[in-house]
């Protein structure tokens, strides 16, 4: 019976072990912190090995192949060990992908990615496919492989999922851009994070798409120089493309075999430039998928959103309250900022994650009033904006810093929680801080 270890115990683990155990794997759980009550309950009932607190290094090196969590650096002492003795590390992604048939929509990318895989999972879904979500959001890819009977996923991945990744192939693969983000994990080294991005193309064939966004320098630079098998999907706002997605004017035309067809940007309920890229990605999509076109554009129209990213909470006073807790990098922040176009009260900070703020200048210029710091360590940030923002306030959790921006508001204004970094210094993860400071408007 081969033994299949699974480091960490979260979804992605907890998904992992249910399916291995049903494939006929002697399972075993390693997590070197706690394991959720609720993740301990399907282990205890499934008769699955666990261990918490710590990892037995005689009860991981006997190991097949081992599955980690993404959130596992590679460069971590036990994980090198593993490798130098030949034991295969992959991750969940990996792992499901061996057992299912179904078709394959991978997305990846530093910004955007939630929001398509989101709406190409509600287009599909309102088409009347037979399709399940997962990868970095929602339920365990490997859980839905072991318990559902999907024709299709929609799969968000993350660069740390397909770093784990062999044979994984989607049949689908959309890249929505690739901006400096989680350098931390790639020794800061900029090329090594977009190698990771495109791993997500490397195992299709000349039957597999790629769509991409053709207005990313740095996805075009990649394109130019390694060979990819798939077919490419390009998209663009910038310019007008024999094949793929683009503007013209405010509608968005798309070009696949000799069909066009045209939707004006004003009946998308997401609105912003980054939105109307995800738009066209998830068009794309369907559209290979055949959908109709006529379905495309009702769910366009009546797609709802993520949550924490750009979600309106409350109108306090005739002040909106805009949660955006899940721009981790500068990039999102960037959005969030293009987006705004009342006075805006910043909320920004966390850990930090090699940021370099400058990009945001022009955009803090234009439409920041006042900066409210959310994070242990604000210098950097008080560094670049002390000589263009009058108002820089430090504060230590999410209730202090709506109390403070509910003082400096006037009516009209609004305050944006968009912090450009990580959370874990103040909070469990980005949907913890974003539920905090709604928690914190509704208390107002």
């Amino acid at each position: 019976m081969k033994r299949l270890v699974i480091l960490g115990g979260g979804e992605s683990g907890i998904g992992t072990a249910i399916l291995g155990k049903q494939k006929g794997y002697e399972v075993f759980v390693s997590d070197k912190g706690n394991i959720a009550e609720k993740y301990k309950k399907v282990l205890i009932q499934k008769r699955i090995d666990f261990e918490e607190n710590q990892h037995t290094e005689n009860k991981i090196f006997n190991a097949d192949v081992v599955m980690k969590s993404p959130g596992i650096p590679d460069k971590v002492k036990l994980i090198q060990e593993l490798i130098s003795k030949g034991i295969k590390v992959i991750s969940e992604i990996e792992f499901a992908s061996e057992y299912t048939e179904a078709i394959i929509i991978g997305i990846t990318g530093s910004n955007g990615k939630t929001t398509t895989t989101m709406l190409t999972h509600h287009i599909l879904k309102k088409a009347g496919l037979n399709i399940g979500v997962g990868g970095n959001i929602g339920d365990s890819f490997a859980q839905q492989v072991a318990e559902k009977s999907y024709d299709g996923y929609v799969l968000e991945l993350s660069s740390f999922q397909l770093d784990g990744i062999e044979n994984f192939r989607p049949h689908i693969a959309i890249i929505t851009n690739i901006t400096p983000d989680h350098l931390d994990r790639y020794e800061y080294d900029f090329e090594k994070y977009i190698a990771s991005k495109f791993r997500i193309t490397k195992n299709q064939t000349k039957e597999d798409f790629l769509i991409y966004d053709a207005d990313d320098e740095v996805i075009n630079n990649w394109i130019k120089k390694n060979p990819i098998k798939a077919k490419l999907v390009p998209f663009s706002i910038e310019k007008k493309l024999e094949y793929g997605a683009f503007l013209k004017g405010d509608k968005i035309i798309t070009r696949l075999n000799t069909e066009e067809y045209i939707m004006s940007i004003s009946k998308l309920t997401l609105q912003g430039k980054h939105n109307t890229k995800n738009a066209m990605a998830s068009t794309l999509a369907s559209q290979l998928l055949k959908v109709r076109n006529q379905t495309i554009a009702e769910s366009l129209s009546d797609f709802e959103g993520a949550e924490h990213r750009l979600e309106k909470v409350l109108k306090v006073n005739g002040v909106e309250y805009i949660n955006d807790s899940k721009a981790t990098n500068v990039n999102a922040t960037f959005y969030a900022l293009e987006c705004m176009d009342n006075p805006t009260i910043w909320i920004v900070g966390g850990v930090d994650k090699g940021n370099d703020y400058s990009d945001l200048m022009p955009l803090v210029r234009e439409k920041v009033k006042a900066i409210v710091c959310l994070g242990l360590d604000n210098q950097k940030i008080i560094e670049t904006f002390q000589n263009v923002v009058d108002i820089i306030v430090e504060t230590a959790g999410a209730e202090e810093a709506v109390k403070v921006a509910h003082k400096i508001a006037q009516k009209g204004d609004a305050v944006l929680l968009s912090p450009a970094c990580a959370s874990f210094d103040l909070f469990e993860n980005y949907e913890d801080r974003g539920r905090k400071f709604k928690e914190a408007v509704r208390n107002i």
